[in-house]
């Protein structure tokens, strides 16, 4: 890829993840170099198996925090702040170093929407990523700005969903 573009994957509905997931795995398949960064997520505690599966096609997993405070009450908005803060800046170096094809930052937005990363500093971010990069953003409540940046943008609407009708997540579909 001569020039990287910006995706962001917004919205209520269910689906943002999976399709930034489905876009790693169709450039893992092309032999792209891809990194999967999530925010807000506790693997170790909800399984999240998508990562599991990008891990097992060569996929690059990070994590950076240690849940929402909404959710974990022993994550304090100050210590999300800091953890988010420095996520940006290991991920900025290891863009120089490493140089990866796509880079999925998942769940980023929701560190814009509820406080705990400014606006600028995200768009910060978005323009001094390498040239070639891709650069994949996923959570509710993008912002004007973001979606000024972003060259894709997918807006995921929730219409109906079995949560609505007291039908439990299912194994492999929900989680």
């Amino acid at each position: 890829m001569k020039q990287g573009l910006v995706h962001v994957y917004t919205g209520t509905g269910k689906g943002k993840t999976t399709a930034s997931v489905g876009l790693a795995t169709r450039a893992l398949g092309q032999g792209l170099k891809v990194v999967y960064a999530h925010f807000m997520k506790r693997p170790e505690l909800y399984g999240y198996h998508e990562i599991d599966s990008l891990k097992k096609l060569g996929a690059t997993i990070m994590g950076f925090t240690d849940g929402h405070p909404n959710f974990n009450k022993s994550v304090s908005p100050e210590s999300l702040r800091k953890q988010v803060a420095e996520a940006l800046v290991y991920l900025s170096a290891y863009c120089q170093t490493a140089s990866p094809d796509l880079m999925i930052l998942d769940e980023i937005v929701i560190c814009v929407r509820d406080g705990f990363l400014e606006e600028a500093d995200l768009i910060q971010f978005i323009e001094s990523k390498p040239e070639t990069m891709e650069l994949i953003l996923t959570g509710r409540g993008a912002t004007a700005g973001l979606i000024a940046k972003a060259n894709y943008v997918s807006e995921i609407n929730k219409v109906k969903h079995p949560f609505d009708e007291g039908i439990p997540s299912r194994k492999g579909i929900e989680f």
